[in-house]
């Protein structure tokens, strides 16, 4: 009787234990090669790009976003940051706003 008590238990933990991953896996990071679609769509794929119309980076995010996002314990301006850091910011950004603060060329990527 006790050891089906135990095995009941183990077995219950294990599917808790299993059901939090599951739950957890959709929430993470998108790919790369998301990140590469909607930079190419934004600034053709220039992640060091600032023409001066407010928006910096591949991903072409505003100062004040970068900033709200944390992007500043990296650079700046996103246009000054590594791909790596801009992504790991507009993961953040994903995560607050959603693919609309890509709008066009995250429906375009086909994550929206």
């Amino acid at each position: 009787m006790r050891f089906r008590m135990l095995m009941s238990m183990i077995v219950a933990a294990f599917a808790a234990l299993t059901t939090v991953a599951v739950v957890e896996t959709p929430a993470h990071a998108s790919s790369t090669a998301t990140w590469n679609r909607i930079a190419q769509c934004e600034s053709s794929g220039n992640w060091h790009i600032n023409t001066g119309n407010g928006y910096y980076g591949g991903l072409q995010i505003s100062r004040s976003t970068w900033a709200g996002y944390g992007g500043r314990r990296y650079a700046a301006l996103p246009s000054q940051a590594t791909k790596a850091e801009q992504i790991r910011v507009a993961e953040r950004i994903r995560r607050g706003q959603g693919w609309g603060a890509w709008p066009v060329c995250s429906r375009r990527a086909g994550v929206r």
